[in-house]
């Protein structure tokens, strides 16, 4: 009787730990890289009741008797498998796919291994986890992994120092090398100049004679806009450049931050005015041409107009002297086409072969030149359809007209975009707080972005495998701690030796199975209520052999 007692309070005891078990499991359903565990039974030790004996020729055999006292906790066994993963689109939060556990080391020096890859990079630019406690790896020594070898030291981020820098542009403008530079190396000369042109300032007063030009500043708007009176003239680029670094010092009550601007332009100008250096004028020049009739259209002479052809110049137009100008017809009306190619007098060929019906601006192109303002444009006004002639030669080739010698354009139009410096920085020693990303690979290699250094390699988190992962031993935080039955740790770079690879801005969720564990509940409940009724049964019975004496 007393048996059955000791049975029914160790199988309280017992289930009472395996519902530990299942509370702690669904406890932390929510926690990043937790694995769940199992509790399971075996039974307890027996008194045996009576013994076997072998059977004879006479005898049977008889089996054993023995009497139990319940069940005793057996294990609990971590459960290791990988759980789904959730993106947080943080750069610093990481998962692993597969084997392997990232390793983090307390101030004590205690190495722990976890699943859970929430890190961060402090002020001192080491990398940690949430607990604070530094994730180990391999660092680099300026953009190089100071090992291939994955390795156990602490993640130190460091960036070079950087040179100081003056912030500078340079481009080309109507095929001329144009540079703008500050004088300061300091990050604040990186700004943007616009040009415009105005015979007034921006308040509406003219300009006085022999004034050049203003310049507009805001606080903190990184852009000068300078608007140059069109009718001054500047000698050169030295002279603008002056002007504008003088206008920056009177509206900037002082000199700018940059010190001064520099101008150069190669080759440089002659004696252009504001609006010429501004603008981008219509450089037009006019041929009187002969009345003809051709196969391919007629050009009208009712008005004194129409007896001119227009030359405009794109902005690199390079061709010099007499222009000639021939026409080719192509196709028959109404699908008829005109062929127009211009010939400079140094040997450009400037051509159109698809000019249809009701065109009055013909555009040439230079075939030979890389810049595509390396062209001319062509109106012919009063110019509108393409006609059959049976009066007219078969093929006309010849020449119309000469335009008045040309000549490529001076002006610069400084005015078309904004012109931007940059790369200017103080420079000295940088930090994790200078770069303007950072990302981890999935080889656990750590990349930044830095403005003045470009990618670089900051170092790299190394995995730890073991040979039973279910050896651990859980210490909490989402720790493990080796145990003489996990096997020593094994390092390997992410995605080698077994190891799973790194996935960036993502962890690892919990791997319990609330399913399986509300099912195990429920048997567990069942479980601890069968025994207690042995209990209770027990003592009933008890109290019956008590009731006997009376």
């Amino acid at each position: 009787m007393m048996r059955a007692l000791y049975s029914g309070v160790a199988g309280l005891k017992t289930h009472m730990q395996r519902m530990d078990v299942i509370g702690n499991n669904i406890a932390n359903v929510n926690t990043y890289g937790f694995k769940s565990s199992r509790a399971t039974f075996r039974d307890m030790y027996y008194q045996q009741v009576r013994g076997a004996s072998v059977g004879t020729m006479t005898r049977g055999g008889v089996n054993p008797s023995s009497v139990g006292y319940g069940s005793q906790l057996s294990s609990i066994d971590l459960m290791m498998g990988s759980s789904s993963f959730t993106s947080t689109g943080n750069q610093l939060d990481i998962a692993i796919t597969g084997e392997g556990f990232l390793q983090v080391q307390d101030p004590e020096g205690n190495i722990y291994y976890t699943k859970a890859g929430m890190l961060d990079i402090d002020t001192l630019g080491r990398v940690v986890d949430t607990n604070g406690n530094f994730v180990l790896g391999t660092s680099a020594t300026s953009g190089q992994l100071n090992s291939n070898d994955p390795s156990r030291s602490i993640i130190q981020i460091t960036v070079d120092p950087v040179e100081p820098q003056a912030s500078a542009i340079e481009t080309t403008v109507l095929g001329k090398a144009l540079t703008i530079t500050a004088t300061n190396q300091t990050n604040l000369g990186n700004v943007s100049f616009t040009f415009s042109a105005s015979a007034t300032k921006s308040n509406g007063d003219d300009f006085v004679a022999g004034e050049p030009l203003e310049v507009i500043m805001e606080s903190g708007n990184p852009n000068i806009a300078v608007r140059l009176n069109q009718n001054y003239k500047f000698a050169n680029m030295a002279e603008l450049g002056t002007a504008i670094n003088n206008a920056i010092t009177e509206a900037n009550g002082g000199p700018h931050a940059a010190g001064s601007f520099t101008f150069t332009l190669d080759p440089d100008f002659q004696n252009l005015t504001g609006g010429e250096i501004a603008t981008s004028k219509d450089n037009s020049v006019r041929g009187k041409i002969d009345t003809k009739t051709l196969e391919d259209g007629t050009i009208p002479v009712d008005s004194d107009w129409a007896n001119y052809v227009t030359l405009s110049y794109g902005s690199a137009f390079s061709g010099t002297g007499n222009t000639t100008i021939a026409w080719t017809a192509a196709g028959t009306a109404p699908n008829k086409t005109l062929s127009v190619t211009v010939t400079t007098g140094d040997g450009k060929t400037y051509t159109n072969a698809n000019i249809t019906d009701g065109t009055q601006a013909f555009e040439l192109t230079n075939a030979a030149a890389t810049d595509p303002e390396d062209r001319i444009i062509i109106k012919v006004p009063g110019f509108e359809t393409l006609t059959d002639d049976a009066n007219a030669p078969a093929a006309p080739t010849d020449p119309i007209g000469n335009a008045i010698p040309s000549s490529p354009s001076t002006v610069l139009g400084l005015g078309k975009q904004t012109w931007t410096l940059d790369g200017g920085t103080e420079g000295g020693p940088q930090t994790y707080e200078n770069l303007t990303g950072i990302s981890i690979g999935s080889d656990g290699t750590i990349i930044g972005s830095h403005p003045v250094h470009g990618r670089l390699v900051l170092g790299r988190i190394d995995l730890a495998n073991f040979a039973n992962p279910m050896g651990l031993e859980q210490t909490g935080n989402s720790y493990f701690q080796e145990t003489a039955n996990s096997g020593a740790a094994s390092l390997a770079i992410a995605g080698e030796d077994g190891t799973g690879a790194i996935r960036n801005s993502a962890l690892e969720m919990s791997n319990v199975d609330l399913a399986q564990e509300f099912s195990d509940m429920i048997i567990t409940q069942r479980g601890y209520q069968a025994n207690s009724r042995i209990i209770t049964v027990s003592d009933t019975m008890l109290e019956e052999l008590v009731n006997l004496k009376r």
